[in-house]
């Protein structure tokens, strides 16, 4: 329903309405960017956890946003396929417009390496194994041969990871020797600007997600393809926005580190507190797995690009730009039925 009831349901309108709440979560996202850089400012993050916990959750508010809305309208697979796309996305697009729009070379180090890389890594293979869990222990009645249900405590699995996440980056800053926060800087003004920020970004995923639910339904394509690709590029604009500017100001670790964290707090968190809204989740894990597949090749990629001269060429850029083209390739082919990879879908 197209605000409400408000504007009619047609093809026209639901993408009029993608285009505009696209719009608004890139406003939502420019005020959450800079709330999150004064209050790390004012509580004197270090760059990497700045970019990983305090932007990253606030750029991911979208992700969670369409997880909670796809959860409570009972298409499940769709806001899975939102986060796994988005995922795959800030892997292999966003670090890659990072390293073109950076002064040279996209710098990093070994603490994204092997830190938040490597952590990300464990993120992935964690929300694999509750997925198997789910499927084995608590296989859906009616659905596909390997439909499996999220349930609450099989949710608190990749919750209870990303405590150990918040824990590690907590040591962090207790290291850090940060410099006296500006005079300037009023945090409850700051805390104020990114409260509106998230509030217009939430009500923008709100109208998209039901959007792409009627174009999905309108065209055939399967809600989790749909999810992975419309759902998944839109909600992964403040990610972008957020990098790109990083990196464009010198500031390689924060754009790094906010994509990682992004990601790690898509899988850990926003999947499990819309299962642990709505209680239970149906899910197919024939669907899913093949995608989390891909997402596992393209952080292999990046972390190989990452890691040679701790730095991320223009060349290598451009490689990440074709693979990830690759994969939309890839996804049209399964939509109109050109592969069938994806048995589930």
């Amino acid at each position: 329903m197209v605000l409400g009831g408000v504007l009619p349901d047609t093809t026209l309108v639901n993408v009029l309405v993608v285009l505009v709440t696209t719009g608004f979560i890139w406003i939502g996202s420019g005020l959450l960017e800079d709330s999150a850089e004064q209050l790390s400012a004012y509580y004197g993050l270090p760059a990497v956890v700045q970019g990983s916990i305090v932007v990253a959750i606030g750029s991911s508010f979208p992700e969670l946003a369409s997880v909670v809305f796809t959860a409570l309208g009972e298409t499940f697979d769709m806001g899975v396929g939102a986060i796994v796309g988005s995922a795959i996305f800030n892997i292999l697009v966003i670090p890659a417009l990072a390293g073109i729009a950076a002064d040279g070379e996209l710098e990093t180090n070994r603490a994204i390496v092997y830190k938040e890389a490597q952590f990300y890594m464990i993120a992935v293979s964690a929300l694999v194994v509750t997925l198997a869990l789910a499927v084995i222990y608590v296989p859906a009645a009616n659905g596909p041969e390997l439909a499996g249900t999220l349930t609450r405590p099989l949710a608190m699995i990749p919750l209870l990871l990303y405590g150990l996440y918040l824990f590690i980056q907590w040591q962090d800053v207790g290291d850090h020797d940060a410099p006296d926060a500006p005079s300037s800087i009023s945090a409850g003004r700051e805390w104020g600007r990114l409260a509106i920020s998230l509030l217009i970004i939430l009500v923008a995923v709100e109208q998209l997600v039901g959007s792409v639910e009627s174009l999905s339904t309108t065209f055939g394509i399967p809600e989790f393809l749909a999810g992975v690709t419309i759902v998944a590029a839109a909600t992964s604009l403040p990610d972008t926005l957020v990098s790109v500017r990083a990196a464009r100001d010198g500031r390689g670790l924060t754009s790094l580190g906010n994509v990682l964290g992004s990601n790690t707090f898509d899988l850990l968190v926003a999947i499990p507190i819309g299962v642990l809204i709505v209680g239970t989740a149906t899910f197919d894990f024939a669907v899913a797995v093949p995608m989390l597949g891909v997402l596992t090749l393209a952080t292999v990629l990046l972390f190989s690009f990452l890691r040679t001269d701790l730095e991320l060429t223009s060349v290598e850029s451009y490689v990440l730009l074709i693979a990830y083209a690759l994969f939309v390739s890839w996804v049209v082919a399964e939509t109109v039925g050109l592969t069938n990879l994806i048995k589930g879908a």
